[in-house]
């Protein structure tokens, strides 16, 4: 018991940091990964305003940011962290490579979003005289709400799970806690107790998303 009175103080810092980690990047990661998927969206064949091109440039750069593991992603941006925060150690560096690593991932789901939007909403909208951004704006983020809270809730959950291995190199949070505490002193129970606290975290935000996105399918 005197054991784990020193070891809970620790843990809640560990969990503080986890939802600062996640919470920024989610945060950063919601202002340039719904742009990204509405330029997707806007510039493919088909789309309002097709750019064969940049379309393709566009989706080369987020399918190589999907196709790289967050492990290998983490040591490519170490100088860009290093550039941006000073340091590649804590939790605030993590943000870094949690917000590039989560961008694409993101911009597909708001992609496949807008996709589901039925034609003819933006047909009649162009039809009466809107202009193709006025278009996005009114007609195809309002339409596809409920799918992009649902993307927006995955990807929350997503960062989760890449702060915890972001914690395998010194990023702070659950994940650097269970190595350090639970792992590296053959201590199941407090390994044990991480990983049921992060799949409270999980089940509680999935949760959340899961309830906003339903009122806002019957708004």
């Amino acid at each position: 018991m005197s054991d784990w009175n020193r070891i809970w103080p620790q843990l809640l810092d560990a969990t503080w940091e986890t939802l600062y980690m996640v919470g920024v990047a989610a945060l950063v990661t919601v202002l340039l990964g719904v742009p990204l998927g509405v330029l997707l969206t806007v510039t493919a064949p088909g789309g309002l305003a097709p750019r064969p091109l940049l379309h393709r440039l566009a989706g080369l750069v987020v399918n190589l940011g999907r196709a790289l593991p967050f492990i290998i992603l983490l040591v490519l941006v170490a100088p860009v962290t290093r550039g941006i925060v000073g340091t590649t150690i804590g939790s605030t560096a993590a943000i870094v490579p949690l917000t590039i690593g989560a961008v694409p991932f993101l911009a597909r789901l708001v992609e496949s979003s807008l996709r589901e939007v039925a034609a003819g909403k933006v047909e009649a909208a162009l039809s009466m005289g809107a202009r193709r951004r006025d278009v996005v704006r009114t007609v195809l983020l309002p339409e596809a709400r409920p799918s992009l809270v649902a993307g927006v809730t995955v990807t929350v959950v997503a960062l989760i799970s890449y702060s915890a291995m972001a914690g395998a190199v010194g990023g702070g949070g659950l994940g650097d806690f269970a190595i350090r505490f639970g792992y590296q002193q053959f201590r199941t129970d407090i390994t044990l107790a991480t990983v049921v606290l992060l799949l409270v975290i999980v089940q509680a935000l999935q949760w959340a998303g899961d309830r906003w996105a339903r009122s806002l399918a019957h708004a």
